[in-house]
């Protein structure tokens, strides 16, 4: 979800809810301690120098339950952001939340609430390090078939 995203939904919405990725909810009395831009420069395994950037959002508890973040405050702490550090509202946003870890999200909405989902990694240079593009597909069932290539047949090529 891009920022840009978030700031049309905010106002249109009563409360601000995160659901976990395991269907757990962060609990409501969260806090959002950062908004900001995070500038990752690095270079891939091809070789190709690289920078992505995201807008974080850092969730956090604490022990004061009567707390409730409002869409309109979440707005304004965005907007706050935005013109303080020239956030560009068509970055994606990454949600950071402790749980036994540090978690990395990325962000949906549902019509609702908002879902943190998984990350995942990827090589960004598969071409340079020799990963196929299509993996072969090959029958199961024609795999014993062979009886030259068979572990269990005498002299078999596999073991």
């Amino acid at each position: 979800m891009k920022l840009s995203e978030i700031k049309q939904i905010l106002p249109n919405i009563n409360s601000v809810v995160f659901q976990l990725p395991n269907n757990q909810f962060v609990p409501a009395h969260f806090h959002v301690t950062e908004v900001g831009v995070i500038t990752k420069n690095f270079i891939d395994c091809g070789g190709t120098i690289r920078e992505e950037k995201v807008v974080n959002f850092q969730l956090w508890e604490a022990g004061d339950f009567d707390h409730r973040l409002a869409p309109s405050k979440l707005n304004s702490i965005i907007k706050l952001s935005e013109d303080v550090l020239n956030i560009d509202s068509e970055l994606e946003i990454e949600v950071e939340f402790q749980s036994e870890t540090i978690g990395k999200y990325n962000l949906e909405f549902n019509g609702s609430i908002f879902q943190l989902t998984n990350k995942k990694t990827a090589c960004l240079a598969e071409d340079a390090c020799g990963i196929p593009q299509n993996k072969q597909k090959v029958n199961l069932s024609e795999l014993g078939n062979n009886a030259e290539s068979s572990c269990f047949a005498p002299g078999g090529t596999c073991c």
